[in-house]
């Protein structure tokens, strides 16, 4: 069936609207659609509120798809002697792992030991603690190794003889996002993207909240409650949208990665202790890259406009070049990312020792309508940090539902016994007509709900047209009608990492795909009515 994508996104904002003002309330609004929105939409959907979430711009598009790509206990944090995190992130890690096999796997780690750094003896008590500190059921241990007799030493320059090696695990993190938002939405929470809160005021037990559109539309809601997850904005939030304040104060510390092409051929991740006693990463990405970051710079600008700058990329080269034979300049790098991570405040002496830990503030007085504020996290702890939030808040919305997120599947995560080579293997089976790297991909990105995308189809052809290589309109039509997508880059660089893969003309064509095939993107998703349906499976174009 074809839709008029611009009939239905009028109608239904005028159905939004005609039972925002009759019938329905919000329980909760969210603000932000990064890893911490989309986690608290998704907690707060399943103790049953009634929520709505907006985001800006496009879902993960800033901090959470800029991340090192890691679930993490954060071995590094020992040194600042922050127990408490390092625990709670590792119970995470297997919370995680279990939760979305998919999209998050296990990654061990080398950290090659030179004698000017820390002595071994304190290394292997850090990891002796790393290992203990939570219990640990999926990965294996940390254990000392000889470089010059592991395959993990071949790349490394011949000065480095000895090692470490320990286990935590990687993540597709945008698409972490997007999974709990989906979640969320599954569970009845309206999720509206290219939606900006320009305003909301209390009036007694309600919040009477301003919604801007892509189009410069302004809608109109009420909710019970706020939660501003707005990550860097949230100061912006607190003084400019709700002119509440907080006692509370961010600290926007830059964090910027380089990729260049894959400087070793094993699966191993590199963890390097550096002079400046800061640690990088190299991480093998995507099957033909490795991922080097991070920095830490403090950052005064719009957390909207960040990019890498030439320092930061000369010094991560350079930090790669002190351990590895293969010398890389900054005309190696292929691509970059950078975010900004909104830190609690401290007030550590520098960016590096700013806690990752996170803060919640609760604004509730004389029974007026409250307001959580989040400040600071990491990407390993959002689902505790959005379960901690829901218990705040939730008692004063009338809500008494226990948690429920610990044992539960994000969208795709079902696979049996977390196996996912097997997995792999009977999707290869059903699908014999795919070529094998495509269904690879598949699974390691949707999961089980490969299924819903491939449909019908009993060959390529009936995947629609090769928009771009290994990219059928199958797929663009899933990310567009299920994972609010909109753009080439909501699809090939937040939704995937196909961009790395793909040449410039490529990216035309799907551009011009876009263009020819919708008059609107931003209209497509951006409704409540399509939202549900689609929940349902009864909408297809």
């Amino acid at each position: 069936m074809l839709f008029n994508v611009r009939f239905w996104r009028k109608f239904s904002l005028l159905k939004h609207s005609f039972e925002q003002e009759y019938f329905m309330i919000y329980d909760l609004l969210v603000i932000g659609g990064g890893i911490n929105g989309a986690g608290i939409a998704r907690d707060a959907a399943g103790r049953g509120l009634s929520v709505l979430l907006c985001e800006k711009d496009d879902l993960a598009q800033h901090t959470s798809s800029a991340s090192t790509k890691l679930i993490h206990g954060g071995l590094r944090y020992l040194e600042h002697y922050e127990f408490s995190l390092v625990r709670k992130s590792l119970k995470e890690r297997e919370i995680l792992l279990r939760s979305a096999p998919h999209i998050i796997g296990p990654l061990r780690f080398i950290m090659p030991h030179a004698p000017e750094q820390r002595p071994t003896w304190l290394i292997r008590a850090g990891l002796f603690l790393y290992d203990h500190l939570a219990k640990r059921e999926i990965l294996p241990g940390s254990e000392s190794i000889k470089l010059g007799q592991h395959l993990t030493g071949e790349p490394l320059k011949k000065g480095f003889k000895q090692g470490f090696a320990y286990s935590d695990a990687w993540v597709q993190d945008a698409r972490l996002v997007v999974l709990n938002a989906l979640d969320a939405r599954e569970r009845s929470a309206h999720i509206l993207t290219q939606t900006e809160v320009i305003a909301a005021r209390r009036e007694g037990q309600y919040w009477h909240v301003s919604l801007k559109n892509s189009d410069g539309e302004i809608e109109d809601v009420i909710a019970k409650g706020v939660v501003n997850a707005a990550g860097p904005w949230v100061d912006n939030i607190l003084g400019q949208v709700t002119q509440t304040g907080s006692a509370h104060k961010m600290r926007l510390v830059k964090g910027s990665h380089i990729i260049v092409k894959r400087l070793f051929d094993h699966p191993y991740a590199y963890i390097f202790q550096n002079p400046d006693k800061r640690i990088i990463f190299a991480i093998p990405y995507e099957n033909d890259f490795t991922l080097i970051g991070t920095t830490d710079v403090e950052y005064q600008g719009d957390p909207g406009e960040v990019t890498i700058d030439h320092a930061e990329v000369e010094y991560l080269c350079q930090m790669s070049n002190r351990y590895f034979e293969q010398q890389i300049m900054p005309s190696d790098v292929i691509a970059t990312m950078s975010g900004v991570r909104p830190l609690f405040n401290d007030e550590a002496n520098s960016a590096a020792s700013v806690t990752r830990d996170y803060s919640l503030e609760l604004c509730f007085e004389n029974n007026a309508a409250p307001l959580v504020s989040i400040f600071g996290g990491k990407l390993t702890s959002y689902r505790k940090l959005a379960e901690e939030a829901i218990d705040l808040i939730a008692p004063h919305l009338g809500n008494k539902q226990g948690r429920w997120t610990e044992g539960e599947c994000l969208p795709g995560g079902d696979i049996p016994n977390m196996d996912m080579s097997h997995f792999i293997q009977l999707c290869q089976e059903r699908y014999p007509w795919i070529p094998a790297t495509i269904i690879v991909r598949y699974a390691k990105s949707y999961g089980t709900r490969l299924h819903q995308l491939i449909g019908s189809a009993k060959s390529l052809d009936q995947l629609g047209i090769e928009i771009a290589p290994t990219l059928f309109e199958a797929e663009v039509m899933y990310l567009i009608n299920v994972e609010w997508a909109k753009t080439a880059q909501d699809i090939i660089w937040r939704r995937s990492k196909l961009q790395l893969h793909l040449q410039d003309s490529d990216i035309a064509k799907l551009e011009d795909w876009l263009a020819v095939h919708f008059s609107s993107a931003a209209a497509l998703t951006n409704n409540l009515a399509w939202s549900t349906s689609l929940t349902t499976g009864e909408v297809s174009i």
